[in-house]
């Protein structure tokens, strides 16, 4: 189930993911009232290719951004287009880089402009759950921890986690085995054991709502159903046998 990196391979995503977090930083500083989603992506195959890389999305089959941006209700897939951000707006952007042969994959959530106190405890809830969900990738854990964490973490902070997406595997493939759910229902112990030299992108999605998804006309962009507020934290990581490393911060 698990493609185990070797060290020498998990060298690579650590250069990559270096890169993509100078991508991160750069793209976080746009997101602005009045910046256009599109601008933010052609900045984002801009530096990555100036770095020695690829986009990783571009790789996925009809996708032709390196991308994914949702605003409020938008969840993930969102293609990014030219409606400027509003004060307030909750912008959430998603982006790989395919570096060496190997992918990362990380997101980030954060307002344009002003939020609101509870906005702001929102997205604090996700950066917590990352964290501490994070921390929970060690040798000879499941997956299931993660999941378990993520959620205790999402629920008891009052917002919920989504069902229908999921974290997963990441190396050559930019999806890989296993996918990591952002919750967890039954046995834990029917969960694989996370190895040494596993590469995961680990990614909590969650709503102010309900966990309804839907897919828009577009084709790509999931949004919430009940239109409530989503967010989106992820980061490539790698097991190691004294703890999780993360290789795209």
């Amino acid at each position: 189930m698990f493609k185990v990196k070797t060290p020498e391979e998990i060298e690579i995503m650590r250069e990559g993911g270096q890169k993509l977090a100078l991508v991160k930083k750069e793209l976080a500083k746009m997101v602005v009232p009045g910046a256009l989603p599109l601008d933010i992506d052609k900045k984002a195959q801009e530096m990555i290719l100036s770095l020695g890389g690829e986009p990783s999305f571009k790789k996925v089959r009809g996708y032709g951004w390196t991308t994914c941006i949702n605003i409020n209700d938008g969840v993930v897939h969102g293609i990014p287009g030219k409606k400027p951000f509003n004060d307030g707006d909750i912008v959430k952007i998603d982006v790989g880089i395919f570096y060496k042969g190997f992918h990362n994959d990380s997101a980030f959530s954060l307002p344009a402009g002003n939020t609101s106190t509870k906005n702001q405890d929102f997205l604090d809830a996700g950066k917590e759950a990352l964290k501490k969900s994070i921390a929970q990738a060690i040798p000879e854990n499941r997956i299931s921890d993660i999941s378990i964490k993520m959620a205790e973490i999402i629920m008891r902070r009052g917002y919920t986690p989504v069902r229908d997406l999921t974290g997963h595997g990441v190396g050559r493939q930019l999806h890989e085995q296993p996918l990591i759910p952002c919750f967890w229902e039954g046995d834990r112990g029917k969960s694989p054991l996370i190895p040494v030299g596993a590469t995961l992108a680990i990614e909590v999605i969650y709503t102010q709502g309900d966990p309804e998804l839907e897919i828009t006309e577009d084709g790509w962009t999931i949004v919430t159903q009940d239109g409530k507020i989503a967010s989106l934290f992820e980061e490539t990581v790698a097991v190691a046998a004294e703890g999780p490393q993360i290789l795209s911060a």
